[in-house]
């Protein structure tokens, strides 16, 4: 009998483990399936707006106006990063590139709506599309200026890497030429006089 119950506890605690192990793999399907599920969300978006921008009309030129956007925060977002990995001071820069990045997707979305609204109805709010426009001007302006100050302080950055290293270089070969010995000299300048000599009649 005492055999039985060890066996019954025993296959009751191997099904407790199975069953815990069951629940975590469910549990790390469903949170994998989330996020698979927002990538798919985003890269559906991503690739109808691609093909909405090949279009004509307002709609299509809404929607090459939210991919020169995103290319441009992108851009400017590859330029902070690559300064920040190299050291910089970028002083409040990556806060300044956090704001202008969320109102860029603010701006995306209201660019979303419009080129929505647009290809649903056939009045046309001109007032609101030249607004989009300006405002699409303001943000680009901003990542091209920020991405051309980060190119400048690049360039400074590598142009002093390259005179010290002109510096250096001039210096090592002065040190590796060899100092002229004075016996040498000597001797040289007692080999001329002994010829000049015989060269005078």
């Amino acid at each position: 009998m005492a055999e039985i119950s060890e066996f019954l506890v025993v296959v009751l605690v191997v099904l407790a483990f199975l069953l815990l192990l069951g629940g975590l793999g469910i549990w790390l399907l469903v949170k994998l399936g989330k996020k698979a599920a927002v990538k798919a969300r985003e890269a559906t978006s991503r690739i109808t707006t691609h093909v909405n921008a090949m279009g004509t009309g307002d709609a299509a030129e809404v929607e090459r106006l939210r991919l020169d956007l995103r290319r441009e925060v992108a851009l400017t977002r590859q330029a902070v990063e690559q300064a920040q990995r190299q050291g910089w001071g970028l002083g409040e820069l990556p806060r300044l590139l956090a704001d202008l990045t969320a109102q860029a997707d603010v701006h995306d979305q209201q660019l979303g709506m419009y080129a929505q609204q647009r290809r649903l109805s056939p009045y046309v709010d001109h007032a609101t599309l030249d607004r989009l426009r300006q405002h699409q001007a303001t943000l680009t302006a901003m990542c091209a200026r920020l991405r051309a100050d980060l190119l400048s302080d690049q360039v400074h950055h590598t142009g002093a890497g390259i005179a010290d290293l002109g510096q250096r270089t001039d210096l090592e070969i002065e040190a590796r030429r060899q100092a002229p010995d004075p016996l040498d000299e000597i001797d040289d300048l007692y080999r001329r006089t002994m010829q000049e000599r015989k060269d005078l009649p």
